[in-house]
């Protein structure tokens, strides 16, 4: 009577196994799920409990939550509740452990496709025919292209100046190629960020030469500014900063007044005003190294017109002008500025060609001339350009065949 009155609450549970068989079990809720798992067994596979592992190697499901139960725990901690519905299925067999005769062969499959050594290498390849590729030389060779290829910018700029200024509407093409000019991305402040700063009580000099340090970001430049702030240096202007918009419009502006009253014919004012615009997209395309890299060469001791010098010639790469001063100083800054010789092969051929020569009327090609001539990363942009791009890519095929030649 004392069992019956405090015995658990009685379960009808509904089981399946994965054969088809289906039948209700009823047990006490405080049963543990490993005597549910043997009663399962018994009713569906007879004689089963005979083998122990075979408990072990079933387990029950709860259909409507998937989850696997566990053998220790309760019906009522599984929360399992009456009428539910449980799978009873097979555990998957465990792989079986590889033969040792596998072992050793698979071994052996890695050591045949494993890559050969650098005996094994020069063993292989010791009645092969030596040939010496010096890398220094590739690399030289390389650098030799690059200032090659700026003496033939060079060169071409001059030529097509003279073409452009035999064209009645040059001095109106030039306009507005100098009014795209205006729009460089490289002067410009971000003035959601200057505002940023300036609110935060900072200077408004700082807060620009903050920003141009740390390439427009609010949070390092803020960094900087409290960094910097009792430096006596702070306000001093970035080094190879260009001057400012208004002295540069103020010269152009006065050499402009200079060469109106002092032409007479209206070709020669034309002539005198395309020579001006032609000084004034100059004036925009030079060079402006980075002010990190200058400030960051100049601590090495280096003065500040000679790291110019060896940012210019190895644009704008740090490590690299680094290299440049500590070495032999080749190719020199001048050398740079010189153009290829006229009489010389390569020249005549690239003129020859006529995609280059209708290039050379065109305003926008003596804009990408002038552009990659200081910014030679800006090569890339040219390039691929539908009015440039093709001139480009007819230099550089006639200057590498002839090049193997």
């Amino acid at each position: 009577q004392e069992e019956k009155i405090f015995a658990g609450k009685v379960l009808r549970l509904h089981v399946c196994t994965m054969e088809g068989a289906e039948w209700l079990e009823e047990v006490p809720e405080d049963t543990t799920v490993e005597k549910l798992k043997e009663r399962c067994l018994k009713h569906c596979v007879p004689g089963s409990l005979e083998d122990p592992k075979t408990v072990t190697h079933h387990k029950l499901i709860h259909a409507t939550s998937e989850k696997v139960l566990t053998d220790t725990k309760t019906v009522l901690e599984e929360n399992i509740q009456d009428r539910d519905v449980l799978l009873l299925i097979k555990k998957r067999a465990p792989p079986p452990l590889p033969k040792m005769a596998d072992v050793s062969a698979e071994e052996k499959r890695k050591q045949e496709q494993k890559a050969p050594d650098k005996d094994a290498i020069l063993k292989a390849t010791a009645n092969l025919p030596s040939r010496n590729v010096d890398r220094t030389v590739a690399h030289h060779n390389m650098r030799d292209f690059q200032t090659e290829l700026r003496k033939i910018l060079v060169s071409l700029i001059e030529v097509a100046q003279k073409l452009l200024a035999l064209n009645p509407d040059a001095v109106e093409l030039f306009k507005k190629a100098n009014a795209m000019l205006d729009e460089d991305e490289e002067d410009r402040v971000d003035e959601i960020a200057l505002r940023q700063l300036t609110e935060m009580g900072f200077p408004e000099s700082r807060a620009v030469k903050a920003l141009r340090l740390n390439h427009m970001s609010v949070t390092q430049a803020m960094e900087w500014l409290i960094e910097h702030a009792d430096d006596p240096t702070v306000d001093a202007p970035l080094p190879g900063q260009p001057p400012s918009e208004a002295t540069a419009e103020a010269g152009a502006s006065s050499a402009e007044e200079t060469a109106g009253p002092s032409s007479e014919a209206d070709g020669e004012e034309a002539k005198d005003e395309l020579t001006e615009i032609f000084k004034k997209i100059r004036r925009k395309r030079e060079f402006r190294p980075d002010p990190r890299a200058v400030i960051a060469l100049m601590e090495m001791g280096f003065d500040e017109k000679e790291v110019v010098d060896a940012l210019r010639v190895n644009n704008n790469q740090q490590n690299a002008a680094c290299e440049w001063l500590l070495g032999d100083r080749k190719p020199s800054p001048e050398d740079l500025d010189k153009g290829i010789d006229t009489n010389s092969p390569l020249f005549q051929a690239i003129l020859e060609n006529p995609v280059v020569q209708l290039g050379l009327t065109n305003p926008k090609t003596l804009l990408a001339f002038e552009d990659m001539l200081e910014n030679p990363l800006n090569s890339t942009q040219w390039m691929n350009d539908p009015e440039t791009g093709p001139v480009m890519l007819q230099i550089s095929r006639i200057f590498q065949t002839l090049n193997r030649t």
